[in-house]
């Protein structure tokens, strides 16, 4: 039979944005409310701050500034951006901050854009992510109380992506604490082809080729595999060693694509919350030590 190149192309047309609200659909973050509310944090009054921050689109982003007892505009502290993964939010990230700020550490809880109480976008991506990171660093940055060259990013899946992206662009931070983030994002697309049971020759190499002309970047430039060599400041992988989401063979080609990356393994699965106290001193040790 002979090729129609026209009939491809109007199928092409017809078909394209029905793939795109498909996708938005499929793939758009879950929104969960905050568990604990920041209100009900276990923090002396004065502590907590919430900000109200613009996003590089005009979005609203919310966040909230924790400062430590010893906080003093007198004496600048250094501080931590905590970012959350996909479909959390800002409240997946408090069991950090006691650790942290105990230790003399100002805190930054951020909800990214489309999640927790941080404004609509049409899409989210992991750029955006690092987009929404930018401008929290810029407030922190702005606070007289924080020591802007004494400021690192610490974010889980998603949100650890984006700190490593963010960090291989210039981004200018002084360490970047890892939890659970995944190599590459097109093998984490493959994944959530083969878990909907879509095929990946024709309609899943379409979804894929789609997704990247979303979010205006290719899987390649933005894989933390490719960047992680590129990032100046030290960086800790923590990884939980059954991770069932993202496995620990990633963080191991992290480590080893980054040099002298440093690799942390405990026993626990994607979440890691329930299983980073008992790593807290290590992980404050590694913040603390000189670049």
């Amino acid at each position: 039979m002979p090729r129609l190149p026209w009939l491809h192309r109007a199928a092409g047309q017809v078909l394209r944005p029905l793939l795109h609200r498909a996708l938005l659909r499929g793939l758009r973050p879950a929104r969960v409310p905050h568990e604990p509310p920041p209100e009900r944090l276990p923090l002396r009054a004065g502590r907590v701050r919430r900000l109200a921050l613009t996003g590089r689109r005009g979005q609203q982003l919310a966040a909230w500034l924790v400062m430590p007892e010893a906080g003093d505009a007198a004496r600048p502290v250094p501080a931590v951006l905590a970012l959350h993964g996909w479909g959390a939010n800002a409240s997946t990230l408090w069991p950090v901050v006691g650790p942290l700020t105990d230790a003399g550490m100002a805190v930054l809880l951020l909800d990214a854009s489309c999640h927790g109480a941080s404004g609509d976008e049409a899409f989210m991506s992991l750029p955006r992510f690092a987009d929404d990171l930018a401008v929290g660093l810029d407030a922190l940055r702005a606070e007289p109380a924080v020591d802007a060259a004494r400021i690192a990013l610490l974010g889980h899946s998603v949100g650890a992506a984006a700190c490593l992206l963010h960090a291989a662009r210039g981004g200018r931070v002084a360490a970047v604490v890892s939890l659970s983030a995944f190599a590459h994002p097109q093998q984490v697309m493959e994944r959530w082809l083969a878990e909907h049971r879509i095929p990946r020759h024709w309609i899943g190499e379409a979804i894929l080729e789609h997704v990247q002309q979303v979010i205006g970047e290719r899987f390649e430039c933005i894989a933390p595999l490719n960047l992680v060599g590129h990032i100046e400041c030290p960086v800790l992988l923590v990884h939980g060693r059954h991770d069932r989401t993202v496995p620990l063979a990633d963080a191991l080609a992290l480590q080893q694509a980054g040099g002298s990356t440093e690799l942390l393994v405990v026993d626990a699965d994607h979440d890691l919350r329930a299983a980073l106290a008992p790593h807290a001193p290590a992980i404050i040790d590694f913040l603390a030590s000189p670049s």
